[in-house]
């Protein structure tokens, strides 16, 4: 069975629908997309936990960077800044902590995982940028 895309509706529900997400991949680097992304939706009102076990106990977007999604508690959203062969197991963290929706960034790709995480029924956007659907969709 192939990858259904969501539709411009999919992804205008998800987006208002999810108040917190775990940025997985963030650097505190300002020049790189995911510390971009990450204070783009933290100015959009979404509550951005970093998670990167290199930054772990530093402070950003107010909130303490954790090493592991496990340590981020409840999430709705997991938005993955990982290499695509990297995403997998993310995605079965984000499964295993009961996120809602798994978000893998522009040129993050893994049909088995997101195969996987729709089984165990979570919404998956593939090869997306939150901070471009966001302005796209006007929201």
């Amino acid at each position: 069975m192939g990858f259904s895309m969501p539709t411009d509706a999919d992804i205008r529900d998800i987006l208002t629908r999810v108040k917190t997400i775990a940025l997985v991949g963030w650097s505190p680097k300002p020049d790189r997309p995911s510390h971009r992304v990450a204070a783009f939706l933290a100015a959009k009102g979404y509550r951005v936990i970093p998670v990167n076990p290199g930054q772990a106990g530093q402070e950003a977007l107010g909130e303490t960077v954790v090493a592991t999604l496990a340590e981020a508690g409840p999430v709705d959203m997991v938005d993955i800044f990982r290499r695509s062969e990297e995403a997998g197991a993310v995605v079965d963290e984000a499964i295993a902590v009961g996120a809602k929706v798994v978000w893998m960034q522009l040129g993050v790709v893994d049909e088995a995982a997101a195969a996987r995480a729709r089984a165990a029924g979570l919404q998956v956007v593939m090869d997306r940028c939150p901070a471009i659907e966001i302005p796209r969709l006007g929201l």
